[in-house]
């Protein structure tokens, strides 16, 4: 099935970045479009895909991760400015059935992404 999902992974504690604010927006000509925000669960994966089937058109997408906010919840330090405040990840989705599986690694230091399975 065509989907698109993510997983945050908190490589400065060693486990699932649980309740991580993120948000997906579509990219329209010069135009970002908010499509959905949402949270990490205790797994560090939304609850469900983030879209599925039709509504995962080929474009661009852009995700955004609030990794400051999630660091300084947890108590870390993050310094003053925060190196990292949030992450985006500007990808491409092409036309087919593939699914689209973009992880995020991150600390507050920094961070690292693939395409998934």
């Amino acid at each position: 099935m065509r989907k698109l999902s993510t997983h945050v992974l908190d490589t400065a504690q060693g486990r699932p970045a649980a309740d991580m604010r993120l948000q997906l927006w579509r990219l329209d000509g010069s135009d970002l479009c908010l499509l959905q925000e949402t949270k990490t669960n205790s797994d560090g994966r939304t609850d469900g895909p983030l879209l599925t089937g039709a509504d995962l058109k080929s474009g661009t997408y852009e995700l955004v991760f609030h990794v400051e906010e999630y660091f300084r919840a947890a108590g870390l330090k993050v310094g003053e400015p925060a190196f990292l405040d949030k992450v985006t990840l500007r990808f491409g989705v092409e036309e087919g059935d593939e699914g689209y599986h973009v992880p995020l690694l991150c600390s507050p230091w920094s961070y690292s992404t693939y395409r998934g399975s």
